[in-house]
């Protein structure tokens, strides 16, 4: 017990360098007022938060529609408040993570974030600014609906797997980079989440691994991507108006929130957690839906549907791949021994 607790010291140092660092914030900006006007998103970034460090799903997913659904934001707003509260949040659950040694994809990670680290700065100066607001909020809808379907139907195997497909190199880099270049050009870039339930996919899909091991690895996936965003947007002069002072105010409840949510969930089991944020992701699209209808009326409708239901037949084509290479492992083992 003893060794657990000292081997998470650079975690407490960690916490206590930043909430150091927030205070002198507040304090020295004098940004009292701030927090009581934005007490919503606090709250609502306790249950973001959990779900950043128990899910395969960055803080963003619940930030991202309380900010812009609830709260009426611009959808661009959502999308660099995802950025800046992940890059505190994720970031905790990573260096928690890593504390705890928890077991890690380690080849496709590398390459997912050697990937993002390509992808996700061109998608922000390329393709954000010229998809709006709009296209920001459906495809956001789309994605995690069609996350929440995935689930729905297939909860039991995902999280019956055991271990992982043991790959080749070559397959684990190619797979890693192109989840973490296309990902990060496209769906992080305007939505400010997404690659880490991309890379989640594949892993419990196509390597069948278990959620110790897939949940993590999306985990940090996400909070590389969110710090490489938030520093690209800050780079490009390019940060919403109204970012910081929502991230004032929610970074102290999500630095300790999501390396919670990690905590908590090996206790009371993935599989209830993911349920139930599944129902969300489905709850939020039929949100989007009916908060957007004056603009996309019927043929708006039809493209969601048919978003959703295009992502599902790429994750089915993922799922036929894992079923290849796990014949192909039964039938042909690694060889041990030299």
């Amino acid at each position: 017990m003893i060794r657990r607790v000292v081997r998470l010291w650079p975690f407490f140092l960690w916490l206590a360098v930043f909430y150091t660092v927030w205070l002198a914030l507040v304090i020295g900006g004098g940004h009292w007022a701030e927090l009581r006007e934005h007490w919503g998103i606090a709250l609502a970034m306790a249950l973001g938060s959990y779900v950043a460090g128990s899910t395969p799903m960055g803080g963003g997913t619940v930030g991202f529609p309380i900010l812009v659904l609830l709260f009426d934001e611009p959808a661009a707003l959502g999308r660099d408040f995802s950025f800046a509260i992940q890059s505190i949040g994720m970031v905790s659950a990573t260096i928690f993570i890593l504390c705890r040694r928890q077991p890690l994809e380690w080849p496709m990670l590398r390459a997912a974030m050697l990937g993002s680290l390509l992808g996700t700065p061109l998608g922000i100066w390329l393709i954000a600014p010229v998809v709006p607001g709009l296209a920001i909020k459906v495809l956001f809808a789309v994605v995690w609906a069609s996350f929440g379907v995935l689930h729905f139907y297939r909860i039991r195997e995902i999280t019956g797997h055991h271990g992982i497909i043991p790959t080749q190199l070559r397959f684990d880099t190619t797979m890693g980079l192109s989840v973490g270049f296309l990902c990060g050009l496209t769906v992080a870039s305007i939505t400010g989440v997404g690659i880490d339930m991309v890379l989640y996919v594949v892993l419990v899909l196509v390597c069948h691994a278990d959620l110790r091991i897939a949940i993590p690895t999306s985990v940090i996936v996400m909070a590389f991507t969110s710090v490489v965003g938030i520093v690209t947007k800050f780079l490009l002069g390019d940060i919403q108006p109204g970012v910081y002072d929502n991230w004032l105010v929610a970074a102290p409840i999500v630095a300790l929130g999501a390396p919670l949510g990690a905590f908590i969930v090996n206790r009371i089991g993935r599989e209830s957690t993911l349920i139930v944020v599944s129902g969300l992701c489905i709850a939020q699209f039929v949100w989007t839906l009916y908060n957007e209808w004056d603009q996309l009326r019927g043929w708006g409708l039809a493209v969601a549907l048919l978003g959703v239901l295009l992502f599902n037949l790429i994750f089915q084509e993922l799922h036929r791949l894992g079923d290849r290479l796990e014949r192909r492992q039964r039938h042909f083992p690694p060889r041990s021994g030299p």
